[in-house]
């Protein structure tokens, strides 16, 4: 008989004895979720997160004697280290500190309820921050037997075959891509760390991307990428023209789009509804450039929880285009990528540290490279 999968064991770290409450509330009725310890600030969650090597913890910014930011920098280079979800205020300030936080290493974040009752508080918790445990689970079973006593290696993957083009439909090589759409969730931001300031200043066409975060958080992150790239990294807005050396992110709670005007690309943010749960989502961008520049479009997809990006993938791959998509190995959450893949829609699967070649290749020779 097998054994049960043993419960996800959390940690709670806030200063907040209310909000405490609040999340043992939550995680108590959630089955496989154990909940192991609390502490009120930084120091004493570090001595807890030492003595009980909880799976995950939920963990505070603003917190006296240390904060959220300083234990992730005491944890960095912890290969035992929990998977961290940061508890962030829906403020600019929060924003800016949760893009730090992702690039110090958290696995993903929440918002702090803002609500008018503690069943409210509850309510949107769940919703919020089950799933969210539910990845740092899938997480925990593929990098926690790294840590241990080494088991004998896996026989070698076959590399994905490469595809040809399709008949009936325009030959990739013949049409050089004018946009680069890219799809990314949890573990985004530090994975888009690596990826993009790899890009050259020369990057010959423009790149729009879906990042799945809330309003301020996509400007916060534009910010910081464009501190770190060649090319200029923006938050997009209707009327814009995308254009080469440029990187157009999703506004949050927004959709983004493109769409042919006045003889040129251009940007269209709308409100329409959420698709698969996300808004922005990744289908709604890659299905209107398959639209708008048909057999011109490359669609890379990125380490996240979820399918988005699978059909607007179908869209892109159907029109004549080409989509990437990052490897297992290299993904903090194996899922968008995964769905894409499965459903035989790659034409590359590269891990993260390969990706920015294979971009620089398919938009300067078509696709098949």
């Amino acid at each position: 008989m097998q054994n049960p999968t043993p419960p996800l064991r959390v940690l709670v770290i806030d200063d907040s004895a209310v909000y405490r409450k609040i999340v043992r509330e939550v995680l108590a009725s959630a089955p496989g979720i154990e909940v192991v310890g609390t502490a009120a600030n930084g120091v004493v969650g570090l001595a807890q997160i030492r003595a009980l090597k909880p799976d995950a913890v939920t963990l505070d910014f603003e917190m006296p004697q240390l904060d959220g930011i300083g234990v992730l920098r005491r944890l960095a280079g912890d290969p035992s280290a929990p998977a961290a979800i940061m508890v962030s205020a829906f403020t600019t300030s929060g924003a800016a500190a949760t893009t730090t936080a992702l690039q110090e290493g958290a696995f993903d974040f929440i918002l702090k309820p803002a609500t008018k009752s503690l069943s409210e508080s509850v309510s949107q918790l769940s919703r919020d921050l089950l799933p969210k445990l539910e990845a740092c689970r899938a997480h925990r079973a593929i990098r926690r037997p790294l840590c241990r006593a080494k088991p004998a290696p896996p026989p070698p993957r076959p590399a994905p075959p490469r595809r040809a083009a399709v008949p009936g439909r325009a030959n990739p090589l013949r049409l050089k891509p004018e946009v680069v759409c890219v799809a990314v969730s949890t573990g985004g931001p530090k994975a888009l760390t690596q990826l993009l300031p790899r890009l050259p200043r020369t990057f010959p066409c423009p790149i729009v991307m879906v990042q799945h975060m809330p309003p301020m958080f996509t400007a916060s992150l534009a910010a910081d990428l464009d501190r770190r790239c060649q090319l200029e990294v923006i938050e997009g807005a209707t009327g814009m023209q995308p254009r080469a050396g440029q990187i157009v992110i999703a506004p949050g709670g927004k959709q983004m789009r493109l769409a042919n005007a006045d003889g040129g690309l251009r940007i269209e943010i709308t409100n329409d509804p959420p698709e698969r749960n996300c808004k922005p989502a990744a289908d709604y961008l890659f299905r209107s450039a398959a639209a708008t520049l048909p057999g011109k479009a490359v669609g890379v997809v990125l380490t996240g929880m979820g399918d988005d990006g699978t059909e607007g993938a179908r869209a892109i791959k159907d029109t004549g285009g080409v989509i990437l998509a990052q490897d297992e190995a290299s993904c903090v959450v194996y899922g968008m990528p995964k769905s894409v893949i499965d459903n035989g829609l790659a034409d590359f699967v590269e891990p993260l540290g390969g990706m920015a070649t294979r971009m620089i290749s398919a938009v300067q020779r078509g696709a098949l490279v």
